[in-house]
């Protein structure tokens, strides 16, 4: 069993940055794919950013490439997502995910999701 804890929501304006945090535990890290999804008001969950296991393969949703990062560090078992240029739309309840195998969160699915987080809030304000 895996849990993920994510934390570093909160307010921002329009064009500020959130950094994000999910710790995890229960299990080797370095051998979990990594994601973020979210859901905004009255939308369905979407991919946000995944990274592979070592770090070195990243896959980005369209409308959040070139502003957001993702990144990992194995040795305190955390993935983050640096939020840069916020937009009103990146409001959401943001989800972090594990899975074993990295098949899902290349292609930007949540089939293959292992492990969710409870979610951390995000709210842009314009």
């Amino acid at each position: 069993q895996v849990q993920l804890v994510e934390s570093g929501g909160g307010l921002a304006q329009a064009g500020g940055s959130l950094r994000l945090s999910c710790a995890a535990s229960g299990r080797t890290f370095s051998d979990l794919g990594m994601g973020w999804f979210r859901q905004g008001p009255g939308k369905e969950r979407e991919f946000v950013a995944s990274i592979s296991q070592n770090g070195l393969s990243t896959y980005y949703a369209n409308s959040v490439k070139g502003r957001f990062t993702i990144s990992r560090d194995n040795a305190k078992n955390t993935v983050y997502l640096q939020m840069n240029s916020l937009k009103p739309e990146d409001t959401a309840l943001y989800y972090c995910a594990a899975a074993r195998s990295f098949s899902g969160l290349r292609r930007g699915v949540a089939i293959g999701v292992d492990y969710w987080g409870q979610g951390t809030q995000v709210t842009v304000s314009s």
